[in-house]
This record gives structure tokens, sequence and C-alpha cells, in this order.
């Protein structure tokens, strides 16, 4: 491999850890349904339309189904914020994004896992891009 080409490679990997942007912590404890949060932990439908303030979370429609994959355990006086993804028809463009969502946007409809595990957080989970 060339000198130049290594040199190239470099800068364009600073370029992007250059644009993602360390967020506040939602909290210290997230609940999962594994220690990787991987899998669905339940299924949710939105009870009001939810606009995202930053990278962070995602927008939700009235309606929309989302999958669960974290329950972030809220520091007292915090807001209860879950993670998942949207699953829409309508709104494909937003499917397979996963962000941070306010508990109380939705009704929780079905549970996959019973037995969850408790998991610390890392700042990976509020980076943004």
């Amino acid at each position: 491999m060339s000198f130049p080409l290594v040199i190239l490679l470099c800068v364009g990997l600073l370029q992007q850890t250059a644009r993602a942007v360390h967020m506040d912590k939602l909290a210290d404890n997230k609940i999962c349904g594994d220690a990787e949060c991987s899998y669905v932990v339940s299924m949710a439908t939105v009870l009001d339309d939810f606009i995202a303030p930053d990278c962070r979370f995602i927008n939700l429609r009235l309606g929309q189904k989302v999958y669960v994959y974290s329950k972030l355990i809220p520091e007292e006086g915090a807001g209860v914020f879950w993670s998942g993804s949207v699953y829409s028809e309508r709104y494909v463009d937003q499917m397979g994004i996963v962000g941070y969502f306010p508990a109380t946007m939705v009704n929780e409809t079905q549970k996959f896992i019973e037995n969850t595990v408790k998991v610390a957080t890392t700042n990976m989970d509020f980076y943004c891009n």
C-alpha cells in the first residue's frame, strides 16, 4: 500500500469521526433483552405525534408501531425514555432508524421478553451522526 493512500485513508477516518456529536447522557442504566440490547423487548403503538428535539431521538406519528430495544432507567427527576425503531408502511424512510422517545408517547402492546437485564449505558448510546 502506498504512503499517499494511507494518508488519504487516515484523513477520511478523521473527517468521519469529526462529524459525530457527543450529547448528554439521558440515564446511566437501561433495561434490555440481552447484554448487547440487540433483541426487541416489546412492541408499542404511538399515542400522539412526537417531533425529535435533537439527533438522539426519533420522530413518531400517531398510530405507528415501534419496536422497543431498551428502556432507560431514569435518574431522579428525569423523564422516562425508551429506545426503539419505527415500523410503518407509510413512513418507510424512518424504518430501521433507532432512537429515543418518551415512554409516555406510546402504549406497550406486546412484550416479547420477560426476563430482562440491567445494562450500563455508555457515551456511544448518545452519540449523533
